[in-house]
């Protein structure tokens, strides 16, 4: 990526980019809803900025004002396929269309659907910690966070779990680095799109109780689901299910690292981690969504344009004092907690149940093998923003364990 201009006035010309606000864009977001609740940049395409949770909630409530076309926070080009269809899923369609998606998708991230996969995360989460518990140092993030997402998306998908490195490096290809690098973004869609059309290829000689083959083998307004939107959507699973679930594993991670009082209080008290989670959601939310105009309107005064984007940050209305007692601290015991990390609306995340049930095993069973741990070095911790905020790098130091057989 060029270097790019250094930013004088968050509220005309911010940069979510920009690799000060990728490390810490909390006070931006205050000075913001002091005194520009909605901001504006040209940068990246354009887009506009609420700060606030009810103009985040407004916009992403307001699905005749505001469509779910491109959501992405820069505009890249969408996906087509070889009849010239344009690839479809569940978080970039608007009612009706989306409705129907959704229903067909429903049944696999129900909650009873997915306590299937409690107790096979519980044991790759056991793996993940044997293999490097005996070393007393680790990148949790990349050795830990990183690996258990992609594994379990792969079992809903009937894909293969041991590829979750390369599929969290498609994912970041596409979702992190090709945001601002087309290259970059070309090749790894590219390589999702021939990885999803094989498995498609495959399912229909050798169908499965996956979703690729629920998808193939069902109905959408009486007819067969469109290969468009089977490929947009299985696509969609493996992209959408992999950075968000691993950047707020790490996140957790990384706060419980250089907060000795709640980490210790969780060690005591594990039946506060469902609790603690949910702060942990609030606090380091890491989604940004966007959303296009569909006409001339006007968001808390700020008038916008048909077309023009608006970047709807969850992580930003999690933040508002306005909504949130003592907003800007993390209380793991936290009772009432709104919290809008998984979307607000009809486009409320549809994996929230298996995120949840991933960051509460990943945190139970590391707090039970790990009770004791620290950031080996804080300027060593780096972080991915833009669409999706977490660490990438996140190294730990802890007890070595020698009394655990593999």
């Amino acid at each position: 990526m060029a270097p790019i201009k250094p930013v004088d006035d968050w509220s005309e010309d911010y940069d979510i980019f920009d690799p000060g606000y990728v490390r810490q864009p909390y006070p931006v977001w205050e000075e913001l809803r002091g005194r520009c609740p909605v901001a504006h940049t040209d940068r990246w395409g354009g887009s506009h900025l609420p700060t606030t949770y009810d103009t985040v909630n407004e916009v992403a409530h307001d699905v005749d004002r505001f469509s779910s076309r491109e959501i992405t926070v820069a505009p890249i080009p969408a996906s087509y396929d070889e009849s010239g269809n344009r690839l479809i899923s569940v978080i970039a369609s608007d009612p009706p269309d989306h409705t129907g998606i959704r229903r067909l998708l429903l049944p696999f991230f129900a909650p009873k659907a997915v306590e299937r996969f409690r107790e096979p995360t519980r044991e790759l989460c056991r793996q993940l910690l044997r293999g490097f518990v005996e070393r007393g140092e680790v990148d949790v993030a990349e050795e830990y966070a990183k690996q258990i997402p992609p594994r379990v998306i792969a079992e809903i998908l009937g894909i293969d779990p041991s590829m979750a490195n390369d599929f969290a490096e498609w994912v970041r290809g596409v979702l992190e680095l090709g945001l601002t690098d087309p290259e970059t973004r070309d090749k790894y869609r590219a390589i999702i799109e021939r990885f999803f059309l094989d498995e498609i290829d495959r399912r229909r000689v050798a169908p499965g109780d996956d979703l690729i083959s629920h998808l193939l083998r069902s109905e959408l307004d009486g007819e067969p689901v469109p290969l468009h939107i089977v490929r947009g959507n299985v696509q969609l699973m493996l992209i959408a299910g992999v950075d968000t679930t691993w950047s707020s594993i790490g996140s957790a991670l990384w706060h419980l690292a250089h907060h000795p009082d709640d980490r210790r209080r969780l060690v005591d008290e594990p039946a506060l981690i469902p609790t603690a989670v949910e702060e942990f959601l609030r606090v380091y939310s890491p989604v940004t969504m966007a959303r296009i105009a569909r006409y001339d309107t006007e968001i808390a005064g700020r008038p916008v344009k048909e077309g023009e984007r608006v970047l709807l940050s969850f992580p930003a209305a999690n933040r508002d004092p306005a909504a949130f007692e003592r907003a800007d601290e993390v209380l793991i015991d936290r009772e009432v907690n709104r919290h809008v990390a998984f979307g607000a609306g009809v486009h409320r995340c549809l994996g929230s149940n298996l995120a949840r049930l991933e960051m509460q095993i990943a945190i139970e069973e590391f707090l039970a093998m790990i009770p004791e741990f620290e950031l080996a070095d804080p300027n060593a911790v780096t972080w991915a923003g833009g669409q999706v905020r977490g660490p990438r790098n996140l190294p730990i130091r802890f007890p070595r364990r020698t009394d655990l057989t593999t």
